[in-house]
């Protein structure tokens, strides 16, 4: 599981007072108060504050002197230290995000595993029941059929075959009918005899064929 981008609590009191100093609720130079009235005031033990006062100091938002108590140092590296933490909260975060979305990809991954492999049963099946397999032939830049409909190709009478899909980038067209256009890059499903697929290669790509009158 992942780790919580929560700030500690005593990072959130550290926060609280770098706030308060760019708000200029303290001014350079002043005394704030002293441990025990900042725990009282946060209600949380002396040891929590005196970590946000350390983590403070680090930054050199605030200096602690014996004796003299603790001192507002600088607004510019208060602001500094609200934005460090905002930063490092983000990139926690966009973390997160990446381990969230890798989670889902191995279950989208093992999804599409387990289709791929019904489809190749499936498709094992069906090889047993019918000797038509469907065979898939892309339209090239060269065919002169790019802009024709199906029904304009005649595609039974010059190849046998008969067109049961079309797929169209991502799109898949199941039984596309007669009047779909044929456009370059197009995968044109067919079913047909044993010399089917280059019977299609052929009528639709090669330059020796042409599309019988009715």
């Amino acid at each position: 599981m992942p780790k919580s981008s929560t700030p500690s609590r005593y990072q959130q009191i550290a926060l609280d007072i770098a706030q308060r100093i760019v708000n200029k609720e303290f001014a350079i130079g002043e005394k704030v108060h002293g441990r025990s009235v900042l725990a009282s005031m946060y209600n949380v033990s002396p040891e929590t504050i005196r970590k946000a006062v350390a983590l403070l100091q680090n930054m050199d938002v605030l200096q602690v002197n014996q004796g003299s108590g603790i001192v507002i140092n600088s607004i510019d590296k208060a602001y500094n230290f609200i934005q460090r933490f905002k930063f490092r909260d983000s990139i926690s975060s966009l973390k997160h995000d990446v381990e969230k979305l890798l989670e889902q990809k191995k279950e989208i991954d093992k999804k599409l595993e387990e289709t791929l492999n019904n489809i190749i049963e499936y498709s094992d099946k069906l090889k047993n029941l019918s000797p038509y397999n469907p065979i898939e032939v892309e339209i090239s830049h060269k065919s002169k059929y790019i802009g024709h409909t199906i029904s304009e190709l005649k595609f039974w009478q010059n190849t046998g075959g008969t067109v049961v899909a079309l797929r169209k980038g991502n799109d898949l067209i199941i039984s596309p009918g007669p009047y779909a256009v044929l456009e370059e890059g197009d995968l044109v499903v067919v079913v047909g005899g044993n010399t089917i697929l280059d019977d299609v290669e052929k009528f639709l790509n090669g330059d020796k064929k042409k599309i019988k009158a009715d």
